[in-house]
Order: structure tokens, then sequence, then C-alpha cells
């Protein structure tokens, strides 16, 4: 059960967003009707791009023209000692794409990682993309380091593992299967580019798209035989 019966919610993309979508923002308008607020203060971590200034602006650029209260927090530039009090005070905490092992580690040694978990556990609603999106699984298939795709131990906060850019990386698919198929990395779920997996209380209870013929895909190992269901999105466009 949820501390105080707060439901705890994740919402975790494959891609998409302001980032990547911005001619529609149909997924970021879904992130801000999760909050029953008219004006939900929304909370911008560009932890994994290095606090990149170019994708803060871009955050902001977008989010002013919306109904809520944008805001960012920087670990390189903080602009408060109190991150405990500034990140609870949120009602959506966005995290961006990028780097996750660096987010990570930047995370455990702020102590983010510990205040992040406590306001999913007050309410407070977990949203990104791609390494935004992984940090909340126990296990995601990261490109972090060089090379070839990896696991990388996440935040642990729903269970599983979990992989982006699904359908827009050629080398996620094969590379998820791999590492499943060598039991390298516990069952999860995979996400098409513009899909969100809403997670409340760690069970998903919806699936949304901001493209028509994306999906979202549950893999599991059974019998040494990797399976991958195909998971069908609500689409949030108007169909033509």
């Amino acid at each position: 059960m949820a501390l105080n019966s707060v439901s705890r919610q994740i919402f975790a993309m494959g891609g998409g967003g302001f980032s990547m979508e911005p001619e529609t923002l149909l997924l970021d308008r879904y992130i801000l009707g999760l909050s029953k607020k008219e004006k939900p203060k929304v909370c911008f971590l560009p932890t994994a791009s290095g606090d990149s200034d170019k994708y803060i602006v871009r955050f902001y650029s977008t989010y002013i023209n919306l109904p809520c209260q944008p805001s960012h927090l920087s670990l390189f530039l903080p602009h408060t000692a109190d991150l405990k009090s500034f990140i609870l005070d949120q009602d959506i905490i966005y995290v961006g794409g990028g780097n996750t092992k660096s987010l990570i580690a930047l995370w455990r040694e702020w102590g983010l990682d510990k205040i992040l978990q406590a306001a999913w556990e007050n309410g407070v609603i977990l949203t990104g993309l791609s390494a935004g999106s992984i940090c909340w699984f126990e296990q995601g298939v990261t490109d972090s380091m060089p090379g070839q795709l990896t696991v990388l131990q996440c935040l642990g906060l729903l269970k599983g593992s979990n992989c982006p850019h699904y359908d827009g990386e050629p080398e996620r698919r094969p590379a998820y299967h791999r590492l499943l198929s060598q039991g390298l990395i516990n069952p999860g779920y995979a996400a098409d580019d513009g899909v969100g997996l809403h997670f409340v209380d760690n069970k998903l209870e919806n699936i949304v798209s901001s493209r028509p013929f994306a999906k979202a895909y549950q893999l599991a190992k059974l019998d040494g035989t990797v399976t991958e269901t195909v998971l069908e999105p609500i689409y949030l466009g108007k169909d033509t």
C-alpha cells in the first residue's frame, strides 16, 4: 500500500515528449493531466544530459506555454541546499534523457535517489523518457558505455527491467533479447518512441502513445526461450 493511501505514479516513456515531438506535445499534456491540479508544479531534472543549457531552455520554452508552473533542478548549479524540500514541493518530476549511468551516480552522491523515492511515496508523479524511463526500474538496457548495449542497475522503484527506443534504435530489440536469454537481465517492458507506460502503485495501469502505430512490449523468459508480447497503447491523437 502507498503511504497514507497516496497513489504512487510513474509514467515511463520510451521516447517522445517535448524534446522529440515538439509539434504534438501529446505525451506532455497527458503527464500534466495525471495531476489533479489546474497548474501543477513541474520540475525538470536534466542530470543525464549534464544539465545541458539547450535542454533546459527547450523545456522552459515548451512548458511556459502549458498550464503548469515549470522549474528545473541542476546538480551542477543547484539553487538550494535543501533538495528534499524543493523536490517534495513539486507535483511532477520530469527526468530528461542522456547518460543513465552518470545520472544514477550523481543522484546517489547527492542523495537524490532517496529523495525521489520519498517524493514518489508521497504522491509526486515521476516521469521521463529514455534515461528518465530506465532509471525508475530495477534494471535497464543502456548505451551509457560506448560499444555494446549493457545492463544497468537502477533505482528499483518499479520491478523488472526496461528498454526505451525499441523501434527508434535498431540494436535495442536484439540486445534486450540477448541479455534476457543469457540471464543477465530480469523480465520487463520495452517501449517504442512515443509510448508511455503508466504505473500506479507498481502496477501497469495504462499505456498511451503519441504515434498511431507505436507499441509497448512485455518480455519474459519461458523454458529458456525469450517471449515478447505486444501491448497495444491508446493513441492520444486523432485518427485520420
